[in-house]
């Protein structure tokens, strides 16, 4: 008997310690809703001290007009035993001794003590969950906003190679006439007929990269977005990280388009003038490396090759900065995911040397002739998102910076671009 007295006291002194450490409120009132026990975790979520809630009706813990109905469901449930939260969770707001609310949420059970009906309730501050659910609410809405923006600039844009595209019409109209005139000539009908091939596939590539370039991203997008909005709904706040990276991913990937598309508008109407200005060009290349080298596929290397005694230089350094990025983004892309890109930079007789070397899938050798040509995807990289536009644009900012680019590949073993700018630019 003794040894069941001692183990009865040992099993209380665990229960009081589990109550006076618990983190959430635990409170237990009486079948008249009196406070009878309150944990110190709980008088602390509720701004008391503990001996002022003792003996307290429970109705002080609640905002109007709940605090003001709470005999009567405490009546009502002695009468008619109906439940409405007994045995059941849900999300309420309680009330602290400043007059403050809060949301928490709420469980309460039934239990006799001593032939006494007694109700005990576990109650937990919901407010740091609340505020990081309006985070999330407040940044869906920023980047609703954002793909917003870019929607109407992508319209914009497609508005402006329309145009674009009635201009070259109009081109091949012209160039009609000049065949009837030239009719008596064959080798000028065979030059302008091949001309106006030109045009026509020109025309088809764009709207074939246009369609699947644009579609896809968009298509992810609305994906993602009714994902979030469905496991915000489910409250499993912590499965919408993927999603929202999705989209910001496929934002970024229609951004970069349309900079491409926008860049080459550009440079169609001699827009893109250079303005160099003077940096220390070591420094902006170890800072691209380390801005840009994120972009790296698993296990890929990186080997940079730049000397310790800078160099100041007169250049463009946003024309730079595109080509730069160009190079080396396609290295990533279209190398393996082990893949060692090799970044050499230094200045030789006055003029900036660049090298990036990759293992890649290189380029196919009947194909080489037309690698700078606008919109050329190889045959061996058509699975691979691209528009077929950046390296196009590098050789027009080259032209515009008076430098140059060569290229060596070999097909499945990798790709060599040289790129040299001379260091003052008029």
């Amino acid at each position: 008997m003794r040894d069941s007295n001692l183990s009865m006291s040992i099993d209380a002194q665990q229960l009081r310690a589990i109550f006076e450490t618990a983190v959430d409120c635990l409170i237990i009132i009486d079948s008249h809703g009196m406070i009878s026990k309150i944990n110190p975790a709980g008088a602390k979520l509720f701004g008391y001290e503990i001996d002022e809630l003792l003996d307290q009706n429970v109705s002080l813990l609640m905002p109007t007009p709940h605090s003001n109905k709470h005999d009567a469901y405490l009546q009502k449930y002695h009468k008619t035993g109906e439940a409405k939260i007994i045995g059941v969770g849900r999300d309420i707001v309680g009330k602290k001794k400043d007059g403050t609310l809060f949301p928490c949420s709420l469980s309460v059970n039934e239990f006799h003590m001593q032939s006494k009906k007694c109700f005990a309730g576990i109650i937990h501050d919901l407010t740091i969950r609340k505020e990081h659910e309006e985070k999330i609410m407040e940044l869906n809405r920023q980047l609703e906003e954002k793909v917003e923006i870019k929607r109407k600039d992508l319209s914009a844009a497609v508005k402006e190679l329309l145009e674009t595209n009635t201009r070259l019409e109009n081109e091949i109209k012209e160039r009609k006439k000049i065949e009837a005139a030239l009719r008596n000539n064959e080798l000028e009908i065979r030059k302008a007929l091949e001309r106006e091939k030109e045009l026509n596939d020109l025309k088809t590539n764009f709207v074939s990269m246009a369609s699947h370039e644009f579609r896809t991203p968009l298509s992810t997008i609305m994906s993602s977005t009714s994902l979030i909005e469905q496991h915000l709904k489910n409250g499993t706040i912590e499965k919408t990280g993927r999603h929202f990276e999705r989209v910001m991913f496929s934002v970024n990937h229609l951004t970069e388009i349309l900079d491409d598309i926008l860049s080459l508008t550009k440079l169609a109407e001699g827009k893109i003038p250079s303005r160099p200005e003077r940096f220390m060009i070591h420094k902006f290349c170890k800072e691209f490396i380390d801005m840009h080298k994120g972009l790296l596929k698993p296990d890929q290397k990186l080997v940079k090759e730049i000397p310790n005694t800078d160099h100041e230089v007169f250049l463009d350094k946003k024309l730079l900065n595109h080509i730069l990025l160009n190079l080396f983004s396609n290295a990533i892309k279209y190398s393996k995911d082990n893949g060692k890109i090799l970044c050499i930079m230094k200045v030789v007789d006055n003029q900036l040397f660049i090298q990036v070397v990759d293992e890649g899938v290189g380029i196919p050798f009947s194909e080489q002739k037309h690698l700078f040509t606008r919109f050329f995807r190889g045959s061996n990289v058509i699975n691979v998102q691209g528009t077929g536009l950046g390296l196009n644009i590098v050789c027009e900012y080259l032209e515009v910076m008076n430098g140059t680019i060569d290229f060596e590949s070999i097909e499945n073993e990798g790709t060599t671009f040289t790129v040299k700018i001379p260091l003052e630019q008029k």
